[in-house]
């Protein structure tokens, strides 16, 4: 994931920043709970697109 590219885009939902687990592919909000995919080098920013993210992923 590009670095440029992690610091202009946000939640959708919130607004606030996201960080990507590379592991997961994925780009998190925290604060929401929410996890979006990265798919192909493209992150999905659609809320209907995420998935939630469980206590332990967001209290590790």
């Amino acid at each position: 994931m590009d670095h440029r590219l992690l610091e202009i885009v946000a939640c959708p939902v919130c607004h606030g920043k996201l960080y990507y687990s590379k592991a997961n592919q994925e780009l998190i909000c925290k604060p929401d709970g929410l996890a979006f995919p990265v798919r192909e080098g493209i992150p999905v920013l659609l809320e209907t697109e995420s998935r939630a993210l469980t206590l332990e992923e967001i209290h590790p």
